[in-house]
This record gives C-alpha cells, sequence and structure tokens, in this order.
C-alpha cells in the first residue's frame, strides 16, 4: 500500500512516525473520512470546510491544503482503488515535540498522513437495519471537533461488538447525542427529527445532506432535543455517516422498532442520497 506522509507518497513501511509526535502522545490531532466513489471525492469540499474548522478549534496550525484532493486522487490511482468504493483517510497532528510536555510549542511543524482503502457500501444493512444499544456519554466537552481522541468510542464500541449492537448510540443527561461514530435521526409521523448541533455532536456531512435532501423532497423537519424517555414512541430511526450513508435502525436497546424493518420515510431518503453519488 502506498500513502502520503508530510509531502511524499511511499510505501506504507517506509513511513516514520516519530515517538515524540503529539498526535501519539496526547491525541492531539484532527482527522476526516471522506468516500470515494469510482474515482469520485464525494462532498470533498464540505470535508474540507470541517477538516479547516476543526484545525482552527484546536489551534492546530493549517498547513497548505490546496493539493489534497489531488493527493488522494493519486493516492485512488496508485492503489488502484480509481474504479472502486473506497474511504480516504486524512489526520494532521500538532506535530513532533521533545521533550513530551503538555504545553506545546509554536514552532513545531504539523504532520500530515493519508491513507485510502477498499471500502464497498454495507448493502446487507442498508436493506435490511441494525441493531443500537444505548450507553451514557462519558466523551469530554467538545464532541463538534473531528478529533482523534476516539478512546471512548473504542470502548462503546466494543461493547456493542460483545452484546451484537452494530452501534451504541449515547446520551447526556437524559439527551439522546449521536453514535460512536454517526449522527442519530428518528421520524414521527413524517417528520423527519435529529438532536440539534452543540459542543456534543460532531456537525456531520451525511447529516446536513440529509436535511437537504429533507428540504428539497418537502419531507418536515425539526432539530431538537430528544430525551430517551421518547425513544420508543418514534415510528423510524436511522443513523447517518460518511461511511455508512443512511442506514435504518430496526431494534433499539433491545426493542423493535416499525415491526423490526426499516420505514418508508428512511427508504426514501436512501434512494435521493445515493442518487448523489451513482
Amino acid at each position: 500500500m502506498l500513502a502520503y506522509y508530510n509531502g511524499k507518497i511511499l510505501l506504507l513501511e517506509k513511513i516514520q512516525i516519530s515517538p515524540f509526535d503529539r498526535g501519539l502522545l496526547f491525541g492531539d490531532s484532527i482527522y476526516e473520512v471522506i468516500r470515494c466513489y469510482n474515482g469520485k471525492i464525494f462532498l470533498f469540499d464540505a470535508h474540507l470546510k470541517r477538516l479547516k474548522e476543526s484545525l482552527r478549534k484546536t489551534n492546530i496550525p493549517e498547513p497548505d491544503l490546496s493539493n489534497l484532493e489531488n493527493v488522494i486522487s493519486e493516492l485512488l490511482k496508485q492503489n488502484k482503488l480509481i474504479n472502486d468504493f473506497a474511504a480516504a483517510y486524512i489526520q494532521i497532528t500538532r506535530g513532533n515535540q521533545f521533550p513530551r510536555r503538555h504545553a506545546y510549542d509554536d514552532s513545531i511543524t504539523p504532520n500530515i498522513f493519508i491513507y485510502v482503502e477498499a471500502f464497498p457500501p454495507k448493502y446487507d444493512e442498508f436493506t435490511k437495519g441494525i441493531k443500537a444499544g444505548l450507553e451514557e456519554d462519558i466523551r469530554w466537552m467538545r464532541c463538534d471537533i473531528k478529533s482523534t481522541l476516539l478512546l471512548p468510542n473504542v470502548l462503546s464500541q466494543r461493547k456493542a461488538k460483545d452484546e451484537g449492537y452494530s452501534e451504541i448510540i449515547w446520551y447526556r443527561n437524559g439527551i439522546i447525542t449521536e453514535g460512536t461514530h454517526t449522527n442519530i435521526f428518528f421520524v414521527k409521523d413524517g417528520v423527519v427529527i435529529t438532536p440539534s448541533l452543540n459542543n456534543f455532536i460532531l456537525p456531520g456531512i451525511t447529516r446536513k445532506q440529509v436535511l437537504n435532501i429533507c428540504s428539497d423532497n418537502q419531507i418536515a423537519t425539526d432539530e431538537r432535543s430528544i430525551s430517551i424517555n421518547e425513544v420508543y414512541s418514534f415510528d423510524e430511526i436511522f443513523i447517518t455517516s460518511t461511511i455508512n450513508e443512511i442506514t435504518p435502525v430496526v431494534e433499539f436497546d433491545g426493542k423493535l422498532i416499525n415491526r423490526g424493518v426499516p420505514g418508508e420515510i428512511t427508504g426514501i431518503l436512501q434512494k435521493e442520497y445515493q442518487k448523489l453519488y451513482v
């Protein structure tokens, strides 16, 4: 596999990352994941905007990103993924600093790492739906930043695997926030409902596209706080993310949703979303 590191495309095994990289030592870094469909880098501008916003919020100096789209295209080409469904991972760390100190030095240079991999859509989950669990949200206060500080996500995903779920949905003080790597939506009486954005929720690229699709198709939406006590009163539930696209949730915390089958509104949104890249 060929990957990109600090201006060069190299064999993955040739890339050398310092043990004093602050991303390794402190999780002092941000990232993006971008879908690539048959060589098309999907919604690149939206991802680039969020990447830059994460850099701004973490005060990591913005490196030159003018060639980022070309780098991803070249990696797809050189890794023979130009005709496949793939994903591009981009990580920018604050840089290397010796000796290890919590306070960062303004003079250090960010490190940029990019790789691509084959990532076919999860058609089985798209059509049949998934099971999701529920767990208290124990993350830090700035979940709106796409940071690599993901240990709570890792632990919750392990719980999901152990308990037979595909995703864990978090709540904080009785209010639904988001999933370990997804945003969440609910449907009631034809209205698509999702938690309103705040510092506990990542502004998902797919989330925004779903709201745009609803607007274009005269489907009513509501962004508001959602209590865990009302979850089982909804007609449909689905999750969204770059990788998961729009995935129905047919069982939530052990209880069936919509008799255990994907809902009508979810299906409409899936078809409209797929039109954006097919």
